[in-house]
């Protein structure tokens, strides 16, 4: 049950801790490429309509779903769905052609609301092109998850390779945020992870901004990349995350 409609109310459900949703309210404002991992009914789509609600009200927000699940209060909002085949076998609108026409409707955001197969390769394209966005996908783990992002444009055909998506995953995604169920079934935040683009044997490096210690949402030692984006929408990251320069 969709009971949480800002980061706010997410610190109340104990979710998120109020030095965490700051970060990824200002994480939102300053246009970050977000993506929310996670398993099932681990809440990624409460969250991305969370994240998605602390949008600027003048950017223009173009989401892909495949079924409507995404609500969130914003004025200039477009959501598109995807289209069955009919009997005749035609008429079909997949994801992947969503995504590519929600480049022609002059977004300031993307929104792909499950990203499962090819059309990760074209959400990665258009994030790759300077278009803030983001996704949810299933993952176990936040490292899991980049993985994931780096086989699923694989399946959009045989000239794609890995040579190509490892390095366009690591440029294209700067934060990923993990959702986890506790033994209590409680769910929340169990770490956010930074990329700061750099790839090492193939290997995308990544820097923990927040994890989860003895049941705490805890800072840890790494930063989030993309600095001069925060700078340019006026906000000081070392003091929303608490810390002195």
């Amino acid at each position: 049950m969709l009971r949480a409609a800002r980061l706010s109310d997410l610190v109340e459900l104990g979710s998120l801790t109020p030095r965490a949703a700051a970060f990824l309210e200002a994480s939102v404002r300053a246009g970050l490429n977000m993506m929310v991992a996670g398993g099932t009914q681990t809440g990624k789509t409460t969250m991305l309509n969370c994240l998605a609600a602390a949008i600027p009200g003048g950017d223009r927000v173009v989401s892909a779903e495949e079924v409507f699940e995404l609500r969130f209060p914003h004025p200039d909002w477009v959501p598109l769905q995807t289209r069955q085949a009919g009997l005749e076998g035609t008429g079909e609108i997949r994801l992947r052609d969503l995504v590519k026409e929600s480049l022609r409707m002059r977004p300031s955001r993307i929104i792909v609301g499950e990203v499962r197969s090819e059309e990760c390769l074209d959400l990665l394209l258009a994030l790759n092109a300077g278009l803030p966005g983001m996704g949810t996908l299933h993952a176990n783990s936040a490292r899991e998850a980049l993985v994931k992002m780096c086989t699923l444009p694989l399946l959009a055909g045989e000239n794609i390779s890995a040579r190509f998506v490892v390095p366009t995953v690591a440029s294209s995604v700067d934060l990923v945020v993990h959702l986890g169920i506790d033994r209590h079934g409680i769910r929340r935040v169990d770490e956010i992870v930074g990329v700061p683009g750099r790839v090492e044997n193939d290997v995308i490096e990544t820097e923990t901004i927040f994890e989860r210690r003895g049941g705490d949402l805890e800072r840890a030692n790494g930063m989030p990349p993309r600095p001069e984006l925060y700078e340019r929408a006026g906000l000081d990251i070392h003091q929303i995350l608490g810390e002195g320069r």
